[in-house]
């Protein structure tokens, strides 16, 4: 998709893909530390009607706990965020921030191979969502 997330359209209506890619995460060991609803704080703060979007701020503490000992400032690089967004047309998109790219910006060998775990079990998560 680009240099810094994956992801797909699905079949999946925006409220099922929302609660499919939760338990896809939650199969690889991610949790979901935060939710922002981009679309309804657009409403609500600049009076904007747009399509749904939801950004999921996903965590799996084994790694996180690993990333956060080798370098104590890559908090500023966590969770990882997962959106669920429709389009105009009303397709849904389920994406992921790529954490390879992002962790590079660390430039710590040594959290190459757990942004490489990462990306792999997030890839695994969305794989199991119905592409459209």
């Amino acid at each position: 998709m680009t240099a810094y997330a994956f992801g797909h359209a699905t079949t999946l209506a925006h409220q099922a893909a929302r609660d499919a890619v939760t338990a896809a995460l939650a199969d690889e060991g991610f949790g979901i530390l935060s939710e922002i609803d981009v679309a309804a704080t657009l409403k609500r703060k600049l009076g904007l009607d747009v399509p749904p979007y939801v950004i999921l701020g996903a965590c799996n503490p084994q790694f996180a706990s690993r990333a956060l000992a080798a370098e104590p400032q890559i908090g500023a690089l966590l969770p990882c965020n997962v959106v669920v967004r429709d389009d105009a047309t009303g397709r849904t998109f389920v994406e992921a921030m790529d954490p390879q790219a992002v962790m590079a910006l660390v430039q710590r060998p040594d959290v190459d191979p757990i942004a490489a775990e990462v990306k792999a079990r997030l890839q695994r998560a969305l794989a199991k969502l119905p592409a459209a």
